[in-house]
């Protein structure tokens, strides 16, 4: 029987995926092996950019160059000396809305990264990937704390690493208030402005601390761009940064939706007058002059220094303003013997180079404490910088005769008593001082008058004899005291003042006819303190008794005289209103025009003339050049009180 047929059997072949997965495993393993290689090589490099970052001293983050801050006598800012303008402020001193408004705007995971993001780094690959260009950075505040502290470089691939690296140590190392208060005091608000106190000091005229949530907004929105955005410079893109940052707050749940609105629809209120950059003026010229005599050598160099003084900003300027105008009308007026300043006007002049045109200086010193309130040492800071305010010296002349006249009631005279205004006769003045016939200026002669009226009208041989009467000893001893000057003659002409002094001191001089015998010693630095509030200098405000009570008051009841119906009765005409005394001074030939006096409040000097004596002009009195400038000196003190 035929052996059945068995059925073909069926060939077990090779599954068709084996030799895939077969590679997708050797693919598995070849990619493994090349990230752990890959991350062993970059931890290595991690490693080694690390190490790098351990050699900075994170120190450096805190230490900044600071602005020296000037303020007038009210405490208020009045200018800074030159460097970075930047005042560093602790972390709590700085408005949280400004830190928020920050966080919203320049790194959102801020509290939740260690120095580098992640999270942000994937994102803007992403963006700039699919987007086109580089269109958004993956920094953090952190690591832009690192780039602004320390020197690292261009933009490439080895900055980025040791930025990275040295942030992650910098969050390691600082909590984030450090970080925060490192940032926000390093970096650049635009208007010349670094950190936030300096940026809003000049935007918006207060403290950080005081900063509402519009205004941290716009300063938040300058960080990526200030001077493209600057409130000063372009409100309409500051207010639209503004409004991003108040939007992205509002989306991180920072502000409500009510905040968001009133914010909003605020307006933008900058201060467009801040001036950023130091005051250039006269007073500021010598605020660093006496800063240099009271400061040791090198506490200048570190910047951080709140430097009090005592000028009033607004009087300073209207002082200057006065010179300027008063001095244009004298040179309009017909018959002007000079060339006017206009026709200067492309001339160079060095710092201490005498000007070629009419000059003039003035100072106003605080009757209370000889604080200075004005101090204008030219006509032009920016042509010539010679302070003749200060080191100017020229012949005094007549606005030396109170000091005489205080010496005689001093030594018993009456200002009633009788003395001759004849011209000086043989026998008048001891043969010992030889031969002196001073005639007065008017070359007129009234007799016998009484004291006072010498005074009041200026005679010139009434001051002699009254000068004679007090004694000359006394009379030049009196002066030096009063720091006119250190050997002034002892002989007949120091009646008339045939000496040289300057108008700083004669002015000092004068604020004792205002307080009642006590001279003030002038200053303008009240104290400086540093970065830590140290104390380094404070002044002693010198006063020194040179007149006795009796004798000042009754100077000071004539120089009175002098404005109401003297040598100065044009001073109501000018503008002067209420009260006020003083004493005009012409010397020989009209070379110099002076007018000291005062009012309740200040005490001011007035000086006019050529930097190379010669005459101003006929007729050229201090009564008519100096007395204008001074009145408008003292009516806009007034106004700024």
């Amino acid at each position: 029987m035929p052996k059945p047929k068995s059925s073909p059997s069926r060939r077990k072949s090779k599954p068709a995926a084996q030799p895939r997965s077969r590679f997708r495993h050797r693919l598995l393993v070849s990619l493994i092996k090349i990230g752990v290689v890959t991350t062993f090589i970059w931890s290595l490099i991690g490693a080694g950019y690390y190490a790098w970052a351990t050699h900075f001293d994170l120190k450096t983050i805190h230490e900044m160059n600071e602005r020296s801050v000037i303020f007038d006598h009210e405490g208020k800012y009045y200018s800074r000396l030159a460097g970075e303008n930047r005042e560093v402020v602790p972390f709590d001193k700085v408005s949280n809305y400004f830190i928020n408004a920050l966080i919203s705007r320049e790194d959102t995971r801020f509290y939740q990264h260690h120095g580098v993001d992640p999270i942000g780094v994937a994102r803007a690959i992403f963006r700039n990937l699919f987007m086109g260009g580089f269109r958004e950075g993956a920094s953090t505040i952190t690591q832009q704390l690192a780039r602004n502290s320390f020197p690292l470089g261009g933009k490439n691939l080895h900055r980025k690493l040791i930025e990275a690296a040295l942030a992650f140590r910098i969050e390691t190392e600082l909590s984030k208030e450090e970080i925060l208060e490192g940032y926000v005091n390093r970096i650049y608000f635009g208007s010349g402005t670094y950190g936030i106190e300096a940026a809003s000091q000049t935007y918006f005229g207060k403290p950080a601390s005081k900063l509402n949530l519009q205004e941290s907004a716009a300063l938040a929105g300058l960080i990526r761009s200030p001077n493209r955005f600057s409130p000063l410079n372009n409100p309409e893109g500051c207010i639209r940064e503004r409004n991003t940052v108040l939007g992205r707050m509002l989306y991180l749940g920072l502000i409500t939706n009510l905040e968001y609105e009133d914010a909003i629809a605020s307006p933008l209120v900058a201060m467009p007058t801040t001036k950023t950059s130091p005051e250039q003026n006269w007073a500021m010229d010598a605020i660093l002059r006496e800063l240099d005599l009271v400061l040791e050598s090198g506490q200048m160099g570190g910047g951080g220094l709140k430097i009090y003084t005592t000028i009033d900003g607004p009087l300073q300027s209207a002082a200057e303003k006065a010179l300027q105008t008063r001095l244009l009308q004298v040179e309009a007026q017909p018959g002007y013997p000079h060339k006017p300043m206009a026709d200067f006007a492309s001339a160079i002049l060095d710092r201490e180079k005498s000007a070629p045109y009419l000059q003039s200086a003035a100072i106003a010193l605080d009757n209370k404490t000889g604080g200075i309130r004005a101090i204008v040492g030219g006509r032009d800071y920016d042509k010539s910088k010679f302070h003749r305010a200060i080191y100017g010296k020229r012949q005094a002349g007549s606005v030396v005769k109170p000091f005489v006249y205080a010496c005689a009631f001093e030594a018993g005279m009456s200002p009633d008593e009788p003395i001759s205004d004849d011209r000086i006769q043989a026998g008048d003045i001891p043969q010992k001082y030889g031969a002196y016939d001073p005639s007065n200026s008017d070359n007129t002669y009234r007799g016998i008058q009484s004291a006072g009226e010498g005074l009041i009208d200026s005679r010139n041989t009434m001051s002699v004899r009254v000068g004679m009467r007090a004694g000359l000893d006394r009379v030049a001893d009196k002066v030096a005291l009063a720091g006119l000057a250190e050997k002034p003659p002892r002989s007949p002409s120091i009646c008339l003042g045939t000496f040289e002094t300057s108008l700083k001191d004669l002015t000092a001089a004068y604020t004792a006819f205002a307080t009642g015998g006590v001279k003030l010693q002038p200053y303008l630095i009240d104290r400086v303190i540093d970065d830590s509030g140290a104390v380094l200098y404070k002044s002693t405000r010198g006063r020194l008794p040179i007149l006795q009570p009796a004798a000042a008051q009754a100077t000071a009841a004539l120089l009175e005289k002098v404005v109401e119906r003297g040598t100065a009765s044009h001073a109501h005409e000018y503008g002067l209103t209420g009260y006020g005394a003083g004493k005009t001074g012409t010397t020989n030939n009209f070379l110099d025009a002076w007018f000291v006096g005062f009012d309740s409040h200040l005490t001011c000097g007035v000086w006019v003339g050529f930097d190379k004596p010669r005459p101003i002009r006929p007729g050229g009195y201090g009564g008519a050049l100096a007395l204008p400038i001074w009145v408008d000196i003292i009516e806009a003190a007034k106004r700024s009180n």
